[in-house]
């Protein structure tokens, strides 16, 4: 199932503006593809920026690190 996408307007280098085009000649996959593939990369890459839900391991770390925190005062 496709996902719903949003027009936005980027501002890229000429060099980056050129090796996308070349790189979609030569594997015909578009432009707007490439530039959402990296901007998934960059996400996966800075997850732990942003805000999001923890996993039980995670959220049990946590619970472990205030208990001694109260433990502690």
């Amino acid at each position: 199932m496709a996902r719903k996408k949003i027009s936005t307007t980027v501002y890229l280098t000429e060099r980056q503006v050129e090796a996308l085009k070349e790189l979609h000649q030569r594997t015909r996959v578009p432009v707007a593809e490439y530039i959402r593939m990296g901007i998934d990369l960059v996400l996966k890459n800075h997850e732990e920026a942003l805000p999001g839900q923890m996993s039980l391991f995670e959220s049990l770390e946590v619970e472990q690190d205030q208990a001694k925190d109260s433990e502690d005062s």
